[in-house]
């Protein structure tokens, strides 16, 4: 039974649990209470506690910053708790527990261990040259996986636009001439009238978005003005706006009414464009054999070829983002560190002195923790005195 401390007025029944020292998701001592979920018993309980002397409400992000501080997450996992609760999608969701299961740690302190060690050998050549075997470590040992390093950080980097694909939604934009069926098409495949849908060419002028949770991704559709010539001011500002927005899609969908059109060169090299072919419910046996060089033909009418149209995006974002493992670069902070780190390690291979080299090294290493939130320097001397047994 919970009570008042101050009037002694019961509160609840409730559950408490005590966690001690190190037991806690924290690693602090705690106290849960399991009370029944009414707005008033929650408040009754609140004021009770605010009367406690020593007592506060905890800010935000505080029991994660709290467990970080004690060693029970690194920045990582902390980043992925964030990610968790704000996942809206089973990709997000995926991604968040990838990102909390600590396989991005272990590959940071994977690296951040290799430089170290390297820098080791560049301590151990200058401050104890004598002892056998150390003249000449850092040539001879350290260079080559130095290199290997930097490569597979550099591969790393290259992985963030699939981070932030998964997080933020993918988007796929349509384009197509006036009345080719566009703002039809995101109406249909959002299933609610996004857009505004009228037989008067150039009826949308600005960009219409629609997010979908498809096959537990997010997307982002995006219907656009359609693209034509001797447009107004008005409506070539929005075709200006559409093309700039298909040049940074994940996918274009290039509607063509009753055509096969394939909207080559409308885009930046290197965004897929897929023909779609629309209005199929106007076209004849004939009409429709004109159509095989489309990658779908559809109507909005009738709903031919949207399930398949969906299916088939379902199966380009499954290709394009799945994988058996979380990316390394999770966010854009990890990316920078990592730039800052390749950057250093190209000095050090390259550096005529090993104290240039070591100083590299250690902002590398400093660069790399930076990402866990483990930076330190006292490990270098565990290297150097472990692997070459100084004073022995």
């Amino acid at each position: 039974m919970l009570t008042d401390p101050a009037s002694g007025e019961r509160i609840d029944e409730a559950l408490v649990l005590r966690f001690a020292a190190g037991a806690s998701a924290t690693g602090e001592p705690v106290a849960e209470f399991h009370v029944h979920g009414g707005r008033a018993v929650v408040q009754a309980l609140f004021s009770a506690l605010d009367a406690v002397e020593g007592l506060r409400p905890a800010g935000r992000g505080e029991f994660t910053r709290r467990a970080f501080l004690s060693g029970r997450l690194d920045l990582t996992e902390a980043e992925g708790i964030a990610d968790l609760v704000a996942a809206e999608t089973d990709a997000q969701r995926r991604f968040a527990l990838g990102q909390m299961s600590g396989s991005i740690r272990t590959q940071y302190e994977s690296w951040r261990d290799r430089v170290v060690r390297a820098r080791g050998l560049i301590e151990a050549e200058l401050d104890f040259s004598e002892e056998e075997g150390i003249a000449g470590a850092w040539s001879a040992m350290a260079k080559a996986d130095i290199q290997v390093v930097a490569a597979e950080m550099r591969a790393a980097m290259a992985d963030l636009g699939r981070a932030d694909r998964i997080r933020d939604g993918a988007e796929v934009v349509i384009l197509g001439a006036v009345n080719a069926g566009k703002s039809s098409l995101i109406n249909a495949l959002a299933r609610r009238d996004v857009a505004i849908v009228s037989p008067e060419a150039g009826t949308t002028r600005d960009l219409v978005e629609a997010v979908l949770d498809l096959a537990g991704y997010r997307v982002t559709l995006v219907d656009t003005a359609g693209l034509r010539e001797g447009a107004g001011g008005v409506e070539r500002e929005g075709i200006r706006r559409a093309r700039a927005r298909g040049d940074g899609a994940d996918l274009v969908l290039w509607l063509a009414d009753r055509g096969a059109e394939r909207g080559d060169g409308v885009v930046a090299a290197g965004v897929p464009v897929w023909a779609v072919a629309t209005k199929a419910d106007l076209l004849d046996d004939h009409g429709r054999r004109k159509l095989q060089a489309a990658d779908h033909v559809i109507s909005t009418a009738t709903g031919e070829g949207i399930d398949g149209l969906l299916d088939a995006l379902a199966r380009f974002l499954d290709a394009t983002l799945r994988s058996a493992e979380p990316p390394l670069v999770a966010r854009a902070r990890h990316r920078s560190a990592l730039a800052e780190a390749v950057a250093a390690l190209d000095k050090a291979v390259v550096a005529h002195a090993p104290e240039l080299a070591a100083e590299s090294l250690r902002v590398a290493a400093d660069r790399i923790g930076s990402v866990t939130g483990r930076v330190g320097v006292e490990d270098v001397l565990d290297v150097v005195f472990r692997e070459f047994c100084v004073g022995k």
